[in-house]
């Protein structure tokens, strides 16, 4: 018995390399390419006009000794993530779990819950500046405080994280809605025959069939961890207490005194910690499934 194998015709394979090519193209243009050449500039002294000075790791050696802004941003990035990871990503599920018992105005709760995912970062730190302002905040004027909640640089961080926190709980809550609806009852049905209570039977039996949707949660974190530009940015301009990495990139590249090189060494510190967290992840991930 032959088996007969499929020729493709000259427009197929047009099509074929169209696709794939235009896709490659703009990857490698978009992303690879401006990652390479600020790995690159990194080791060189540009104001984006004059020469190009190969200084080697001096940028990096600068930042570690002789710009304080940098440890706090990353003081800031690290609690941002340990506060989306530990608070806002469990609550979303926790929301998700309710969710998913068909609860009486559930439709309202998803959608109220999901709402704030359709705006931007920068929207949601406008509204955080209604909420907090010292003049004219909501807080403030419900409570009868009189707190400088973005001035003051030992809580604005927390409370901007509040407000970040907002947008991600509806984010993670619909990722993980979407999986809960795949699970199979059948797997609900044998823990409740075996005597395993709702706790046990979502702890043991489901949460761990929602391990590819961990995954994609995990990544999402990290990512809105690490990015965090806008909400900060359109709050001070991410300064008196709320810098961040993305913040400092900025400031450096596109600022009033341009430093391309140098904002290019915090852009690759920026990168390999993502990528640290999400390679070290993911190898495990595949490991344990081999």
């Amino acid at each position: 018995m032959t088996v007969k194998t499929r020729r493709y015709s000259a427009r197929d394979v047009t099509v074929l390399v169209i696709g794939v090519g235009v896709a490659v193209i703009v990857n490698v243009g978009l992303i690879w390419g401006p990652t390479l050449a600020s790995v690159a500039l990194s080791a060189t002294d540009w104001n984006g006009f004059g020469p190009i000075e190969w200084i080697g790791g001096r940028n990096y050696s600068d930042l570690a000794g002789e710009y304080p802004p940098f440890w706090s941003a990353v003081r800031n990035n690290i609690l941002w993530l340990v506060f989306l990871g530990l608070v806002a990503t469990p609550f979303g599920l926790f929301c998700a779990v309710l969710l998913d018992r068909r609860l009486r105005g559930s439709r309202f709760y998803q959608s109220a819950l999901y709402m704030p995912v359709v705006l931007s970062l920068a929207v949601v730190g406008f509204i955080a500046q209604l909420v907090y302002s010292h003049d004219y905040g909501v807080l403030n004027a419900v409570t009868g405080l009189s707190a400088d909640w973005l001035g003051d640089r030992s809580i604005n961080i927390w409370v901007v994280m509040v407000a970040a926190a907002w947008r991600h709980v509806g984010y993670v809550m619909i990722i993980y809605l979407a999986g809960l609806k795949a699970v199979d009852p059948a797997l609900k049905e044998a823990a409740a025959i075996d005597g395993a209570n709702e706790r046990q039977a979502f702890f043991r039996v489901v949460f761990p069939t929602l391990r590819p949707v961990n995954v994609i949660v995990l990544v999402i974190t990290v990512i809105e961890a690490l990015r965090a530009f806008d909400i900060v940015y359109a709050i001070n301009k991410g300064r008196n207490g709320l810098e961040l990495l993305s913040v400092l990139v900025t400031e450096n590249i596109v600022g009033e005194a341009s430093r391309i090189g140098f904002g290019s060494a915090i852009a690759v510190i920026l990168l390999v910690i993502s990528l640290g967290f999400i390679v070290t992840y993911l190898s495990q991930l595949f490991r344990e499934e081999r």
